[in-house]
């Protein structure tokens, strides 16, 4: 069971008790969406709630040049004059996504706002829609310098036996491969891009641009139906200057067969393990380094990692020099457990603190129901190596003592008390059995959370060179989520999430919208893009001191 999950079951009996209590012989409730009174007191109440809980990154407000706060102010009226239950939602996701942080969303609750179409949206209470529908066609930022925002180009495609694909060609793709986008369902792209970005949860720029590409071939929720299509319609600029177009149809993504570039891909590389967290790759020349394209800190890491330590162990792989490729990586929990195993130099691992407002002492209520439960953890990854017991001495003793005196927010202390207790340095040493060799980072966009966390760690104790793109950007300690009603109703509308808390990287920079700098950037664009990964391995390795030839 989910974090949202557990929180939503706590909280069903008593929001069921404030709706009954609302129809109970003081008239009828009010309809799903409102009256503008209702609409208006419900958006002052999330912007006073956000002014309240919300830990802000100033690092990350200053790089994208806004207030929060402010822009969020700026959609009252939209609010007030959504009348309609999709056009709540869609106010309201824009109002959420203000705060540009890729953490928070909104989500679907029993008895509030209902869509005609929820895929690829959060539901609490409730089994989550089915996947959105995916064009066969993958399309990607040109981050290049001198690019402008608003620049795309396909990157891959897919096949599956479609009747356009007759139409088409076979090789439709291959011969657009790198085009430019001109238009998306005859929207042109600078006008598409500005349209949709308000709808995209994001930190960075640079992940917002990675996340409209992934959008662009999605037929999701996440976007109101008038920047959506029965198809997908792209115009694309080829090489030549000539400009083509291609109606593209919406898909089960289970169906389709990728062909292109764009995905990690290392030729004279061979697949030796592979597990739910990584696949290891070794070179058919037997060069002295390893690859791990990584993808992600989730429940099975820790099992995963100790497998590769007796797997390299075994075959005296353990002085090799470690590539991670960390481009299609999610976050999760414990990366230090990681980095402790996969490199040879003590680091600093990264810190957290908790910001102080009305929801900090159920915050608390809820961990140590879970303490009690012995289920610390964060939608099933555990998120201590210990029983839990450093986390509950923290809040019960420093952050309630920060409650008390009113403080702004706790100390900092190690993440999440996940690696060590709060009174430590956060200095980790690595584990008796554990790589030797140098290690490298391949990075980019995609990701983030507790990727940024393990990217940081690399960058800020300078364990090794990082090369491509930094992640995403996005990372906090704890979210707070409830149900959102009509103030004086009991009229669930949606839920609604905070960041109450700021990640700290071991350089004692806010992690939130600041993603650790790369060594080298080499970004993603259309004339690399078949080559990009092979180019990014061989300049890592070149970086590692691990030669062509070695």
């Amino acid at each position: 069971m989910t974090q949202r999950q557990k929180r939503f079951r706590i909280g069903a009996i008593a929001l069921f008790a404030a709706v009954v209590a609302a129809c109970d012989g003081t008239g009828t409730p009010p309809g799903p969406a409102g009256t503008p009174e209702l609409r208006g007191a419900l958006f002052d109440t999330i912007v006073a709630r956000t002014e309240r809980r919300e830990a802000f990154s100033p690092v990350k407000n200053e790089c994208l040049g806004f207030d929060p706060v402010a822009a969020m102010a700026a959609l009252r009226d939209d609010v007030v004059a959504a009348d309609t239950e999709e056009a709540l939602y869609y106010a309201l996701a824009r109002v959420s996504h203000a705060r540009r942080d890729r953490h928070l969303d909104l989500f679907l609750v029993p008895g509030g706002l209902a869509l005609p179409d929820s895929a690829g949206l959060d539901v609490a209470g409730g089994p989550d829609p089915a996947p959105p529908r995916q064009a066969p066609a993958r399309v990607f930022p040109d981050y290049s310098d001198g690019a402008g925002e608003a620049e795309y180009f396909l990157g891959a495609a897919a096949g599956g036996a479609f009747e356009w694909e007759a139409e088409a060609g076979e090789s439709w793709a291959e011969d657009l491969l790198g085009a430019r986008i001109v238009s998306v369902n005859g929207v042109p792209i600078e006008a598409w891009h500005d349209s949709t970005a308000a709808f995209i949860r994001h930190s960075t720029r640079a992940q917002l641009r990675w996340k409209l590409a992934e959008a662009m071939t999605l037929s999701t929720a996440a976007l109101p139906p008038h920047l959506r299509a029965d198809s997908l319609r792209l115009e694309f600029r080829e090489y030549d200057g000539q400009v083509s177009s291609r109606n593209l149809p919406f898909v089960d993504p289970g169906s389709l067969t990728w062909t292109g570039a764009g995905e990690p891909s290392y030729p004279g590389l061979s697949l030796a393990l592979r597990t739910d967290t990584y696949d290891l790759l070794t070179p058919d020349d037997a060069r002295p380094f390893l690859v791990l394209i990584w993808r992600g800190f989730r429940e099975s890491m820790v099992a995963d990692v100790d497998r590769l330590i007796a797997f390299a162990s075994e075959r005296g792989l353990l002085d090799h020099a470690l590539v991670m490729d960390v481009t299609r990586s999610r976050g999760g929990s414990l990366g230090a457990y990681a980095m402790q195993r996969l490199q040879p130099r003590p680091f600093r691992t990264t810190f957290g603190n908790l910001r102080i407002s009305d929801v900090t002492l159920p915050f608390i209520e809820d961990k140590r129901r879970d303490f009690a439960a012995r289920d610390i953890n964060d939608s099933g990854v555990p998120e201590t190596i210990d029983d839990g017991n450093w986390l509950m001495e923290w809040l019960e003793d420093d952050v309630l003592g920060a409650l008390e005196r009113g403080d702004a927010y706790s100390n900092n202390v190690p993440f999440k008390l996940a690696h060590a207790p709060r009174d430590s340095d956060g200095i980790l040493e690595p584990a008796p059995v554990h790589f030797r060799g140098p290690l490298g980072v391949i990075s980019g966009p995609s990701g983030g959370s507790h990727l940024d966390q393990f990217v940081s760690i690399v960058v800020d104790n300078g364990l090794g060179p990082v090369v491509g793109m930094p992640p995403g950007g996005y990372s906090n300690t704890w979210e707070w989520e409830e149900v959102l009603t009509f103030p004086g109703t009991g009229q669930p509308v949606v839920g609604f999430m905070w960041n109450i808390g700021h990640t700290i990287r071991p350089n004692g920079e806010i992690a939130e919208g600041n993603p650790a700098d790369v060594d080298e950037w080499i970004p993603l664009a259309a004339e690399n893009v078949v080559t990009y990964y092979e180019d990014m391995l061989a300049r890592v390795l070149e970086l590692m001191g691990v030669g062509a030839g070695s």
